[in-house]
């Protein structure tokens, strides 16, 4: 995840990048990983938010960006999202669930995601800085990959996008 003004990425139409159909959970699930982005503007830290959901649609883990908070270059929503989804599950595969993410994730959230066998992975705004899922990189896509999810991209990429534009403005402001 890019913690850059620039990050916004377009807000271009859904676009699927590999298989996973359209689904109307997907803007009830995005909305759920805004809340959580909201979460993480109120401690200093980049608002970017997470949702682990099972294939019933229950959520299993959420996260948003704590890097700030807790001085962890790992504190991407994306990475506590899936650790809190592998606790809940009581494991560290986490295939039959899907990863709901306001920004494109970076090539560490994407490689994590992979590792952790999602299904598929659903986000917001594109990053066109370090996006990992179809902008700058394409992990999922790659024949190299050990487990390739489907991707679904620009979900609500405009009020995704939004809520970066204005956390970047307001610092701006405050310096």
């Amino acid at each position: 995840m890019a913690a850059s003004e620039g990050a916004a990425g377009s807000s271009a139409a859904p676009v699927p990048r590999t298989g996973l159909a359209p689904r109307s959970e997907h803007e009830a699930w995005m909305r759920m990983a805004l809340a959580v982005a909201a979460e993480a503007a109120a401690s200093s830290d980049v608002p970017v938010g997470a949702v682990v959901v099972d294939s019933e649609g229950a959520v299993r883990g959420l996260g948003h960006n704590v890097r700030e908070a807790v001085h962890d270059p790992t504190g991407h929503a994306e990475v506590v999202a899936l650790r809190a989804a592998a606790a809940d599950l009581g494991r560290w595969r986490l295939d039959g669930t899907v990863l709901v993410v306001t920004l494109e994730p970076c090539v560490m959230c994407t490689g994590a995601a992979v590792a952790a066998r999602v299904d598929g992975i659903v986000f917001g705004a594109w990053d066109d800085k370090a996006g990992a899922c179809g902008s700058v990189w394409d992990l999922p896509r790659d024949r190299a990959s050990l487990h390739r999810p489907d991707v679904y991209a620009g979900i609500l990429a405009h009020e995704c996008a939004a809520l970066l534009t204005d956390f970047f403005a307001a610092n701006r402001a405050a310096d």
